[in-house]
């Protein structure tokens, strides 16, 4: 049953979205508090049938104040008892949903009540949620859910999360939300084809997902078990980790995760057949410049010489004799990046350009090709060890993507490529299922404000037509402020922990309130502001501290492993 709070205030103007209540005398009434209000209209045009309205509303202001005092030092004597003061107990009520839709406001004098279960959801529209999604828990232990609809591009796709560094829990919630979409009946029969790429940013805090977490607390059960999710780790997860620099065999390069994790490794005739040589120059250039234009007559070349070799070779023979019209005879074959270097430092590249391009632009080419070639040129090789060292992100649900101890320019080579190849074989289905969830940190880095880069454009394209290929991008970052505008604003779910409290003035905040602002510079980790389409305001919540280990001491030991003893 609902609890009474008290009344809608007379002293105060009652609108029909916002008005104020008085507080009962013994109760208590707290930020985030869901009340509803009904009122009766008199009969007559525009009056609903049975007459009542009832208004819900989420409460983002409480204060107290004594009346009968004038002055500041009133306060002293009210405590010494020599001033005859009562104290006002308020509380500011923003309505979230009017049943039925009669724009009145409510009456002075109507009793407000504090909300749960059923009243509660239906004041926050999840009761016209066909298809719904857990995402949190109020602190009073109230599930919070989203539309899917928003989610799998039916209405919508994307979450943006903001917030500081190592305070806001924005990866811990990406995750979180993957967890919740997988491991609930949210996905239906989507479930079983659905898949995720995650990148492994800072850390190893995504190397053990596929691991329950041993500190996993009863009170942290009891969140999973009021959002109808198991309190595991993922049931089907693969790991990818770049090879090692100075390795001649293909071996992941982690730290204390090594069992269960393949190596990743793209071939010469890879790089060369996919056009990829533009995503080795990570910091991007204006594409209207002729450096742009070297590029793409560079990986032009390469991707002839692609098609005409063997195709299953991981090298690549370039003729370049054929390629630069009789001007150097012979072949020459390319089993490394750095031979693909000494190519481009000699003739080879002049040839491309008799007269259209000037020599000093070709040899800032080189200079760029070779400060990339020194931070990922490890990462194409043309060894028969690394024919099929691939990313298969089909392979299970969830796939990670480790790229944090790579350099920030093989960090954006491998995100890069791996979006672009993923976008290209959805376009090649011609359709949105299976679904695919890519959840990326740091995207004020991939994606930036100002500036261009080949990845800025894949991650404009996956936010702008996403929706259509039923990718849907979980976005993360410090400062909104500083991610290309398109990539917010297509987001349907906005999420914030602990933001800078110069940050949350920004305008890429403007879905918070006033109030709102103000308590996401106190936020706690795992208690996040969310803002979906269908409720007219951001609602706080926490989400339940993770089922499965972010590091290797809270991660259980496999049953079989032989070593358990020890």
């Amino acid at each position: 049953m609902p609890e009474p709070a008290g009344v809608v205030l007379g002293s105060i103007d009652a609108t029909p979205l916002e008005f104020w209540i008085g507080v009962s005398a013994g109760q208590n009434v707290q930020l985030d508090d869901m009340v509803v209000v009904e009122t009766t209209l008199p009969s007559g045009p525009g009056a609903p049938e049975g007459g009542h309205v009832r208004f819900y509303g989420i409460v983002d202001q409480v204060r107290k104040k004594y009346e009968g005092a004038v002055y500041d030092s009133d306060a002293f004597r009210a405590v010494a008892g020599t001033l005859p003061v009562d104290v006002s107990y308020a509380a500011h009520v923003q309505v979230t949903r009017i049943d039925p839709e009669v724009f009145v406001p409510p009456h002075p004098g109507d009793i407000a009540e504090v909300v749960r279960g059923e009243d509660f959801q239906r004041a926050l529209y999840f009761d016209q949620m066909e298809r719904r999604v857990a995402v949190g828990v109020t602190r009073s232990g109230e599930p919070i859910y989203a539309n899917l609809e928003f989610l799998d591009g039916t209405r919508g796709a994307h979450v943006s999360i903001s917030g500081v560094s190592g305070v806001a829990t924005k990866t811990s919630y990406a995750t979180f939300l993957l967890y919740s979409l997988f491991h609930s009946k949210a996905l239906g029969s989507d479930a079983i084809n659905s898949r995720a790429i995650v990148f492994n940013v800072k850390g190893e805090d995504l190397l053990w997902l596929d691991r329950d977490n041993v500190r996993l607390s009863e009170s942290a059960r009891t969140q999973y078990a009021r959002l109808g999710l198991p309190a595991s780790s993922f049931q089907s997860v693969a790991f990818y980790a770049p090879v090692k620099k100075t390795s001649p065999a293909p071996l992941p390069d982690t730290g204390s995760r090594q069992d269960g994790v393949r190596p990743y490794v793209w071939t010469v005739r890879d790089f060369a057949r996919d056009r990829l040589l533009r995503f080795a120059f990570a910091d991007g250039d204006d594409p209207r410049a002729q450096l742009s234009f070297v590029i793409e007559k560079v990986e032009s070349a390469l991707a002839y010489a692609a098609r005409t070799g063997d195709a299953k070779s991981p090298t690549l023979e370039i003729d370049i004799g054929d390629l630069t019209h009789g001007r150097a005879q012979g072949s020459q074959t390319l089993r490394t990046f750095e031979d693909l270097l000494d190519l481009l430092d000699g003739p080879f590249l002049d040839a491309l350009f008799p007269s259209s391009i000037a020599s000093g632009t070709l040899d800032a080419f080189r200079r760029r090709l070779h400060a990339a070639g020194h931070r990922m040129g490890h990462l194409v090789r043309g060894d028969d060890a690394s024919a099929s060292r691939g990313i298969d992100w089909s392979r299970q649900q969830v796939t990670v993507v480790d790229i944090h101890k790579l350099h920030s320019s093989a960090q954006m080579f491998v995100v890069g490529v791996l979006l672009k190849r993923m976008l290209d074989e959805k376009e090649a289905q011609g359709t949105a299922r299976p679904l695919v969830f890519v959840v990326l940190d740091e995207l004020n880095k991939y994606a930036p404000r100002e500036g261009w880069s080949p990845i800025r454009e894949v991650l404009l394209d996956i936010a702008e037509r996403g929706r259509s290929l039923g990718v849907s991008l979980f976005g993360a970052q410090q400062t909104a402020s500083e991610v290309e505008r398109r990539v917010l604003a297509n987001a349907s779910l906005k999420v914030v922990g602990r933001l800078d409290a110069a940050e949350s003035e920004r305008s890429e905040y403007g879905f918070l309130t006033k109030v709102a602002r103000l308590r996401a510079s106190l936020l706690q980790p795992g208690t996040m502001i969310v803002s979906q389409p269908e409720i007219p305001t951001p609602v706080l919540l926490t989400f339940p501290f993770p089922a499965w280990a972010t590091r290797e001491s809270e991660a259980q030991q496999p049953v079989n492993d032989p070593f358990k003893r020890m």
